[in-house]
């Protein structure tokens, strides 16, 4: 899904992180605001952040020549918001650009516009669905995690082919979807089970931090 280093023409790169600068300070905000009176939620932000990085990391082969792999941002944003999540994703993304060559720096805004916000904003407003009608935690995270992964990959898509609209951006759009798709969908899939094992966990341990974060109430903490 990264975007490589100078793949983009120079004003789509100039764009896309304009366009983030606003929502990657107003994630700043939300992390000093959940982190100033819960000193528990800073090692929560950490795994988070680490989930994104290790997943994101792990570029597999693809069918058609390309690569792929998971995105790890539904966790975070169903734990701090996806302006949060785009915080995360902009450690990840630098961290990976110049130590891993994965990604790259010119390129570095559409890259954090994909999987650190469209992809977190859609699988929070997911989650934020299905448990206002009383879809487990569980199952509500395994759909956010699958959304977020997927929708990453479709924002990128539209993103080059605003880039390269040849020969025109619906034929090119179509392209890049079927390209990723042949290996997302089950990418995707095994991204929302392994999430759902790492949510679990820390539901079991830790009930109480997800209580503090309004992530479920008291009487769902119980339960567990």
């Amino acid at each position: 899904m990264h975007i490589m280093e100078g793949y983009l023409p120079p004003e789509w790169c100039a764009l896309w992180i304009i366009i983030c600068i606003p929502v990657v300070i107003y994630g700043i905000m939300q992390i000093k605001k959940a982190t100033e009176n819960n000193d528990e939620a800073m090692p929560l932000l950490a795994l988070s952040g680490a989930f994104m990085f290790i997943l994101s990391s792990l570029k597999m082969p693809s069918v058609t020549g390309s690569c792929s792999h998971p995105c790890g941002n539904g966790l975070g944003a169903v734990f701090f918001g996806p302006a949060v999540t785009a915080v995360l994703s902009v450690i990840v993304l630098l961290f990976q650009a110049i130590l891993l060559a994965h990604g790259g720096l010119t390129t570095i805004g559409a890259n954090i516009f994909s999987m650190g916000i469209v992809g977190p904003l859609c699988g929070w407003l997911v989650w934020k669905g299905l448990r206002k009608i009383n879809i487990s935690a569980p199952i509500s995270m395994f759909f956010t995690a699958f959304v977020a992964d997927l929708m990453t990959y479709v924002m990128t898509a539209i993103e080059l082919s605003l880039a390269f609209p040849k020969p025109s951006f619906g034929e090119a759009l179509v392209t890049f979807l079927v390209i990723f798709a042949i290996t997302q969908i089950p990418l995707a899939i095994a991204e929302g089970i392994l999430t759902t094992v790492i949510y679990n966990y820390i539901s079991d341990a830790r009930p109480d931090i997800l209580v503090k974060l309004n992530i479920i109430d008291e009487k769902e903490a119980g339960a567990n």
